[in-house]
Order: structure tokens, then sequence, then C-alpha cells
């Protein structure tokens, strides 16, 4: 049925066909009009559910939006890569119940920076509230976080999504067992430091027939993990099957006990120096921590009987334990080490590069590379993830990995937080932040007290670098060979590397390293007595 505008001659028809334009556009003029008034851009709002907190504390407020539910879009959280999910950061101060906090188009984000950009679609969305300051990671315990939920946004027609914080993340309680044991100590010299309690917390792998031979005294062997490894990674070392387990209690293996560090700290893995943001944790390590495992597990408790051994993170430590406190220690195995020299810090030469985001020709400077040398993620990607999760928008606070050296190298501000070596925006290089850096400059370290250091480490550096580190680390590992190699007096220093190999690759099994091992410690006993 015709209406009567469509009614009519042919020459009407034309005009009833503009007429029905005219007025489905006004419509949709007015239509437009009632939306727009009422419009809001889109946002999150948070809240927190009551009895999560004794009082309202300050940190970060994470949101992560995922295409999928499992695993929680929360385990996400400061992994590079642009095929993730996005991930948008916050400061929240004094957040408790009562409070809302809103996520919107002022929060920054990664890989995408604004929520704006969000493509529309189906999303899982989950937020964490990041706030002990004991613990700087979102997985620490006493953090809080949301249910998974199910949203369908769209930011061009905005609106409101409402999340509350439901859960907190319960303390850490390990179970022991025969071969492994946990240690919680109260540190004076952090506690000290910090102006509020803090501990020192690791893992103890016993060895065989321990309980049996209560009169035998142990070496001890300190273990440190790549970034960030919590010291109840012993339970996986110990699983049944592990290659360190059947090397570890073997019959023909060599006794003594590991001490496994805790990655965790104020700023990220605290790197166990002496720092002027974490604190004086080299000397807690040495002062306190050693001398309290060696007491109760009944170890030797002399210097020729401790050795050192890490892997990435735990490279660059037992390298800088090793010279930092040269008559404590007896031995460092080290692979894979963290950049042990500043001129090639990844990729950047802190003392005359002019950005670290940037290189020298003006391209994007990669941050790691794959099996076949194609960039995995840049300078910048890498450091805006960090970005995201740090207080302040900066990836000094972060609690990641550029966080975590930042803290352990650099100076400490005004405002009590580390000073960046570089803008977290522009990635424009602090030259005022460099000079204190030096102090943590393994090589430059060693150069400059070669005379003193090198009677005391001659023999005891043990290098396994892979020669296509994923993180570039083997340029800062040639360069520290160059010195080494003419160091006089010797350092006798042994380094492997693996052609076309890459990180963690250790040129060793774990059966040989615990022989060279003690080998090293009964020769040192051997000749004390």
């Amino acid at each position: 049925m015709m209406s009567p505008a469509d009614a009519g001659c042919s020459v009407c028809g034309r005009g009833g066909a503009m007429w029905r334009k005219a007025a489905w556009l006004a419509f949709v003029l007015v239509l437009n009009g009632r939306e727009i008034s009422n419009w809001t851009a889109l946002r999150f709002e948070v809240t927190m559910a009551p009895g999560l907190l004794d009082a309202p504390q300050t940190g970060r407020l994470l949101l992560v939006l995922s295409s999928r539910s499992e695993p929680e879009p929360r385990f996400a959280i400061g992994r590079p890569g642009l095929g993730g999910p996005f991930v948008f950061g916050r400061d929240a101060a004094e957040f408790g119940p009562g409070r809302t906090v809103v996520v919107d188009d002022a929060a920054i984000g990664v890989p995408l920076e604004r929520l704006a950009q969000v493509p529309p679609g189906e999303y899982f969305a989950q937020a964490v509230f990041m706030w002990n300051p004991e613990i700087r990671r979102p997985d620490a315990p006493g953090n809080l976080y949301s249910a998974v939920q199910r949203v369908r946004l769209d930011p061009r027609r905005g609106g409101t999504i409402r999340i509350e914080l439901t859960y907190r993340i319960p303390e850490e309680s390990p179970e022991e067992t025969e071969h492994v044991k946990f240690v919680k100590l109260p540190s004076r010299l952090l506690s000290a430091f910090h102006g509020r309690p803090m501990y020192l917390r690791a893992g103890v792998i016993l060895p065989r027939d321990y309980a049996r031979e209560p009169e035998r005294r142990y070496p001890l062997r300190i273990h440190i993990g790549g970034y960030g490894t919590r010291y109840t990674h012993v339970l996986r070392m110990m699983a049944e099957g592990s290659e360190f387990r059947r090397a570890w209690l073997a019959d023909d293996a060599p006794r003594m006990i590991l001490l496994h560090l805790d990655g965790a700290g104020p700023y990220g893995d605290p790197y166990y120096v002496n720092s002027a943001n974490n604190g004086p944790y080299g000397d807690a390590l040495v002062q306190e921590l050693i001398p309290y495992v060696e007491r109760r597990f009944r170890a030797i408790g002399r210097p020729e009987a401790r050795v050192l051994d890490g892997g990435s993170t735990g490279g660059w430590v037992v390298l800088a334990l090793q010279i930092f406190y040269p008559e404590v220690f007896n031995g460092a195995w080290a692979y894979c080490p963290d950049s042990v020299d500043f001129r090639a810090f990844q990729l950047v030469n802190i003392y005359e590069d002019e950005n670290a985001y940037v290189n020298r020709y003006g391209f994007e400077r990669p941050s790691a590379r794959d099996d076949r040398g194609d960039v995995r993620f840049t300078m910048r990607h890498e450091c805006q993830v960090e970005n995201v999760m740090g207080m302040g928008d900066s990836y000094t606070m972060s609690g990641g990995q550029w966080g975590a050296w930042n803290a352990a190298y650099g100076p400490r501000g005004a405002d009590g937080r580390p000073v960046p070596l570089w803008d977290p925006k522009t990635g424009r290089i602090n030259r005022d932040a460099v000079e204190h850096w030096k102090r943590y400059d393994l090589r430059l370290v060693l150069e400059r007290n070669w005379p003193t250091l090198g009677p005391k480490l001659r023999g005891k550096l043990r290098i396994w670098m892979g020669e296509a580190d994923d993180y570039f680390l083997n340029n800062a590992v040639y360069l520290l060979e160059e010195f080494l190699n003419r160091a006089d007096p010797p350092a006798d220093a042994r380094i492997v590397y693996g052609p076309r190999r890459g990180h963690c690759w250790r040129g060793a099994s774990e059966r040989e390293i615990l022989r060279e091992m003690a080998e090293v410690i009964e020769r040192a006993l051997g000749r004390a007595h």
C-alpha cells in the first residue's frame, strides 16, 4: 500500500522519494541529537568490595581486555607483544571500599595507547590493583583483582562498565618436603632502610641423606634464577623426573646445600646488590641471610665452601656478588648474564647514545629477536608495557625488567623514587643519572679496581653465553672478555660461547656443574688446611 506522498504521476514519484529521504535524515538528526546529549565516552568504573583491605592504599590500577577468558587476563600483564590483551593503567590514590576509580581515555595503554582505540567487539575484562610496597608485581600477596567479566565494547557508542574487585591474593604458604625447606627472615638492614618491616625469603634444597648424617657439614651453593624467579621455584627444581632432581640425588652426586634467592623486591627483582633505591640487599644477603642459613642447615660456613650460580638476571647477580664480595665466595658460574658492560646495555650505549628507543641511524631500537633474527619487540614497546604498569606512568615504578635495572643501578630522586635513566615517553637519556650507573658496570668496576680485585678473583669467573642471545647480551660479554684477556695479573676467567645459541644456553649439564663446583671447593678447603 502506498502513502499519499508516493501516489500520483511519474514526475511526483521522484518528489516522493526525496521527501522520504529528507524525513529520514531529519529523524536521524533528532535521534543523534538525543544520543549525543546523553552520550558518555567509554569508561570503566572500578570499585572494591568491603573487607579486602584494612585501610585505603595507594597503588596502580590495571584493566585488562582479552579475547579469551582463560587463562585469566591478569596473567598476561607485563608480557610484551602486539598480539596479547589490551592493558590500561592509572594511579589510584587512597583506594578503598566506597571509592570509585575510573579507567577511561586518560589512562595509558599497550599495545593500544588509549581506550578509545579498542576495536568494537566482545572482550573478557579483569581489573587488578597493585599496591604491595614490598613486592612490586601483579601477583604479589595482598594485591586485589576482580572476576573475569564478559563485556561488549564499542568506543564510538561509549558507555560505562562497572567492575568490582572481590579477590585478594593470599600470603604465600609453600609446603616443605624432605629435601625442600623455606626461609622468611626479618632483615634488620632492609627494614631500617625502608622504614617498615622487610623480609628476606629463600628456598633451600638439602642434599641426599641430610637427615641420616646429623654431624656432617656441607658446602653452600647460592643459586639465583632468571628475572623475577621466586624462591618457591625450588619445588619445581625438585619435581619428580626433573633433570636437576636426578643430578642432585644421584648416588655419586656431590653433597651440598642449595640456597635459592627470591627474585621479588620493592621495585621488582632486587638484584642483590646495595642500591640507592632497593637498599642494602648485598649486605643483607652476606651479613644476615647466608649466616642464618649456614647455622640452621649445618653448612661449613667458610668462604672456600661457598659458590654462586645463576642464569640471565641470576648470571649478572652471581658475577656482581663475586666481584663486590670477592673474599666471601669461591667462584661464580654465570649463564647468559644480563649486560655486564654498559657500553652494550642490550643495544644501548648509555655513555654515548642520546636515546634509548631510537638508534644513531634514526631507527627504532630492537629489544629482543627470535632465532631467525627477526625483531620480536622494540625498546619503546617493552618500556611502554612497563609504563602502563608503573606508578606515575613510568617504567621506573613498574616492577618489570627495565624498572628493576633502573632501581638497582640508578640514583634515588628527591621524591624518593628511582631517577629514570631515560625519559619514559621519549627515551631521551638523562646524562645526570649515568654517573651513578658506573658503579654497576661490572667491566668498568673490574678495570678500575683490577690491581686489588685481580688476585682475589683469579680463576673464579666462569661465563656461558649464546652468540645469538635473544636480548643481544652477548655483545656485553665480548667487551668484558676483551678486558679479561689483557688483565694483569691474569684473570684466568673462562668464557664459553655457543654459536647460534639463544638466551639461557648453558654449555654444561647440571651433573657437570655440580662436580666442577665440588672440585673447586675441595681444592680450596685442602689449601686452607
